[in-house]
């Protein structure tokens, strides 16, 4: 995906939507952008490992929850590059969330110089990939990178204890040492998200004005008999919390303005262009950015959407993973990494009360 110019000053932004689509389609070698399942990895080399992927509050592995491929044409290492975005969905936390990118020349090792064919493969291959071309072997569970190997067939990788556990009690146990093609049998294990591709559209209509300042009339308690009675110091606190609220309710506001003419969108991508927040609170500054180890800024790049989590069935669990906007930011440079996976920062800004 790549951000095309506006007919106007202003930069484009694009907007993602879940659609449903074939399997060929969300496989590594179409580049795609998609939701849930396994990642469909871009490079094979440099993949993150169980503790960059663990989740940063609870250290349990994490569900991947999407890709995007945005190159930039520029470029010429980075002529595909994805950014890969895992969340924790286990309870008690359902709340740490992680962000790679990785990027590839057009020539490389691992796709054709040609683009992909728009074609249907003419017999598609419908198990589940374990093992990658590279010899790299991946979690039964989660389609990370899988150093962990039953003891006993030898055969089966994961990325963590907790997934071969989660394996051996849904069936592994009994069928490990009988089995010859393990990629045939890997049952459900209610870990990964539904799976979808995000279409990309351009966004070609902007919402009515919304007023960037308090109206005067709200920032004023003025007239009110009631007020004029009471002490300067609750006064001064019930105006305070006026004025908060009226904040927050038009922050709010100007998000559903934005959202209204394409409610199904599950993303807003725009590098350097100023994300959307859906409160006042908790909003980043420049300074709770950290820069890339490269040393170079990071920059907005896009936004998840709460729309999302309508798509993702994630009660399922109990507890469920929740956001207002999900905001990433990325090295500026877009650093040349080879074929590794650098950490990128995510942002989660919540629901307030008021919103």
């Amino acid at each position: 995906m790549a951000s095309a110019a506006a007919p106007t000053s202003a930069p484009a932004v694009e907007l993602g939507f879940a659609a449903e689509a074939p399997g060929w389609r969300l496989r590594s070698g179409q580049f795609p952008s998609k939701v849930g399942g396994r990642p469909a990895w871009l490079s094979e080399c440099g993949l993150p490992g169980p503790a960059q992927l663990a989740c940063p509050l609870c250290r349990r592995p994490p569900a991947f929850l999407l890709q995007l491929y945005a190159p930039l044409p520029e470029r010429a290492d980075a002529f595909h590059r994805g950014l890969f975005v895992f969340c924790c969905r286990e309870p008690p936390c359902c709340a740490g969330l992680r962000v790679f990118r990785n990027q590839l020349p057009r020539k490389n090792d691992h796709y054709s110089y040609e683009p992909p064919s728009e074609e249907p493969p003419d017999e598609e291959d419908n198990s589940l990939c374990v093992r990658l071309q590279s010899g790299v072997h991946l979690c039964r569970v989660c389609g990370c990178l899988g150093p962990k190997v039953c003891s006993r067939c030898h055969k089966a990788h994961y990325c963590s204890k907790d997934h071969q556990i989660l394996d051996w009690k849904l069936g592994h146990k009994q069928s490990c040492s009988t089995l010859d093609n393990l990629n045939s049998s890997i049952p459900d294990h209610k870990f990964l998200f539904p799976e979808y591709e995000i279409v990309i559209e351009t966004e070609e209509m902007e919402p009515d004005s919304v007023p960037d300042s308090i109206p005067e009339s709200l920032e004023k308690c003025e007239g009110s008999e009631l007020i004029g009675s009471m002490d300067e110091a609750l006064e001064a606190e019930l105006d305070s919390i006026a004025k908060h609220e009226s904040r927050e309710d038009e922050i709010f506001q100007k998000f559903k303005a934005q959202i209204a003419l394409e409610p199904d969108q599950i993303l807003r991508y725009g590098r350097e262009i100023p994300p959307i927040w859906i409160s006042g609170e908790n909003i980043p500054q420049e300074q709770d950015i950290p820069n890339c180890p490269c040393g170079a800024k990071r920059i907005f790049e896009f936004q998840v959407m709460p729309q999302l989590l309508n798509y993702l069935k994630a009660d399922r669990l109990g507890k469920s993973i929740d956001w207002g906007t999900l905001a990433v930011f990325t090295c500026a440079e877009s650093c040349h990494l080879g074929t590794n996976y650098t950490e990128e920062f995510i942002w989660k800004q919540d629901f307030t009360d008021t919103t």
